[in-house]
């Protein structure tokens, strides 16, 4: 059955036109055979009928020049014999066809070219049939400018097709590429926050060895020397670590000097959303252990991200944030109970950051509508490794 609609859709209309020339030369043997024409003059017919027929089949290589050169061989052979156009259906048909593919044409000017072709031959086949009358002339020509606006209508509506198909496209991609910019700019984000916490780590180790040395007694030279290149190593690394820093920060971002949040502010940051006029309540479930620097921050990019989309997106006055100790990880949680979007694509780029964060971990996370309405985020952020 495919490959029957593929063979369909590719030849279908050439074997209609093969079917209708053969339908018209058989039609003009036997009216002109019952009308005593000479063999010479039917064959003739025959024939010009045929090849003006056939032409069509050929219309993918000169889409205006043959179906405009379908109409005025018909109206030059009307003028050679007038009955021999006017009155034959198959070839009512093949001028139908030639007129639908004039009106189809991209070029607008051919196709306006095309409706003057179609209407003057038209009205020259009309006019030179013996038996026709003076209502002949217009709707001859009328009905095959009908034609005409029939494959003009079509044209416009494919064009309209293809335009809107273009703006999906191009939408879709802006979407993607729009995603792989928020994925990177995040993960720079993130890396420009660790940095800070490496680095602390880092110098306290760095400070330590050197304290270390200090103590250890002149003439034990080796465990000096030994201390002395771990602790031009660590100042050597936190050089390194601040250029990379600056190459990740972007033209006009500025310095943070600020310390990097934790858990502890969380209530800081309740406070905040509060003064938004959104009723927030903390829960905190399990007993509270110290987390990594990095986890916590984390895991305060999470509630924060939450909150915000909750002030952005849940058209709400109450939110409840649940912060879960667990022996294996940490759970969060952000919920309210607003009409806000039903799916998570109308959040922007937040999620995308979340995501990220879970990621760095090894965790997971859900965000989505809750079976009681409103909108809830669900992160879960491993204490091992990830």
């Amino acid at each position: 059955m495919h490959r029957l609609r593929v063979f369909l859709l590719e030849h279908g209309l050439d074997a209609i036109i093969v079917c209708l020339a053969a339908a018209a030369a058989l039609t003009i043997v036997t009216h002109t055979g019952s009308t005593g024409t000479d063999d010479v003059g039917v064959v003739f017919h025959a024939v010009a009928v045929v090849v003006m027929s056939l032409a069509l089949t050929l219309r993918r290589r000169a889409p205006f020049a043959i179906p405009a050169g379908t109409w005025l061989s018909s109206a030059t052979l009307s003028i050679v014999d007038g009955s021999l156009i006017a009155g034959q259906a198959p070839l009512s048909i093949v001028g139908m066809i030639a007129a639908v593919l004039l009106g189809d044409l991209k070029d607008h000017r051919q196709a306006r070219a095309g409706l003057a072709v179609v209407v003057a031959s038209a009205a020259t086949v009309a006019y030179q049939d013996p038996t026709h009358t003076a209502g002949d002339l217009f709707f001859i020509p009328g009905l095959f400018a009908a034609g005409w606006l029939v494959g003009f209508t079509l044209h416009a509506r494919t064009e309209q097709a293809e335009a809107a198909e273009e703006r999906a496209a191009r939408a879709e991609w802006q979407r993607r590429n729009e995603g792989r910019v928020a994925v990177a700019e995040e993960r720079a984000r993130i890396a420009r926050e660790l940095h800070d916490i490496v680095a602390h780590a880092v110098s306290v180790m760095v400070l330590q060895v050197g304290a270390l040395r200090h103590r250890l007694p002149v003439e034990d030279v080796t465990s000096r020397e030994t201390l002395r290149n771990v602790e031009e190593a660590g100042r050597d690394a936190l050089t390194e670590m601040r250029r990379l820093l600056e190459a990740m920060r972007r033209d006009g971002d500025p310095l943070d000097l600020a310390p990097q949040p934790g858990l502890g502010g969380i209530a800081a940051l309740l406070d905040t959303v509060r003064a938004a006029g959104i009723d927030t309540d903390l829960h905190v479930h399990g007993e509270a252990v110290d987390l990594p620097p990095g986890l916590a921050l984390s895991a305060y990019r999470i509630t924060q991200e939450g909150l915000t989309n909750v002030i952005k997106h849940a058209h709400t006055h109450r939110a409840e944030v649940h912060l879960r100790y667990c022996t294996d990880g940490l759970e969060l949680e952000v919920r309210d109970d607003g009409g806000g979007p039903t799916t998570t694509d109308s959040l922007g780029h937040g999620l995308v950051g979340i995501r990220e964060r879970v990621a760095l971990y090894g965790g997971s996370m859900t965000a989505g509508p809750t079976e009681t309405g409103g909108f809830a985020l669900r992160a879960r952020l491993p204490l091992g490794p990830g």
